[in-house]
């Protein structure tokens, strides 16, 4: 491969699992080379709590569907 396209259309074919895999090489590369990447995001307790009561909420309502 040697075009981006190419790249990108190889990428498009991983499995979820090697996409992750490929994301955390690439940001690694990217650290190691002196990028500015953004720091990781960090939630609360209660943040998260809160998400995933609202998940759970709308699937409850989805099951709930005629």
């Amino acid at each position: 491969m040697v075009t981006l396209a190419e790249i990108e259309s190889a990428a498009a074919d991983l499995s979820p699992a090697e996409k992750q895999e490929l994301m955390i090489f690439l940001a690694t590369r990217l650290r190691a080379e002196g990028a500015t990447l953004p720091e990781p995001r960090t939630f609360t307790r209660d943040e998260m709590a809160g998400w995933i009561e609202e998940d759970e909420a709308d699937m409850r309502r989805l099951r709930e569907r005629p």
